[in-house]
């Protein structure tokens, strides 16, 4: 399948993702645990991006959960925290 068969969704969340990483470049670890209240770290964020792929593409479409430990820190309502970047990326990436 080329690139340009992609459905135009999936062609966006390529870009959307893409962009987000980009912006991740140069983030430390300490930074992107700092907590500016209310708000969520950006460590926090990326593990919910996480959370969120991995529940509808892989959990609703397919019954799979690869990481099922980011549905307990991740999910919609789940208490904040400060975990690692690096991590949360690695997860991400899963």
């Amino acid at each position: 399948m080329k690139k340009t068969d992609l459905h135009p969704l999936v062609k966006q969340l390529q870009f959307t993702r893409s962009e987000f990483k980009r912006a991740l470049k140069g983030v430390t670890d300490q930074e992107a645990s700092k907590r500016f209240m209310p708000m969520n770290c950006i460590s926090w964020n990326v593990g919910h991006l996480a959370w969120q792929e991995q529940s509808y593409f892989l959990h609703r479409a397919q019954g799979q959960m690869i990481l099922p430990e980011i549905d307990k820190l991740f999910a919609y309502g789940a208490p904040a925290s400060t975990p690692k970047l690096s991590d949360m990326i690695q997860a991400w990436e899963t």
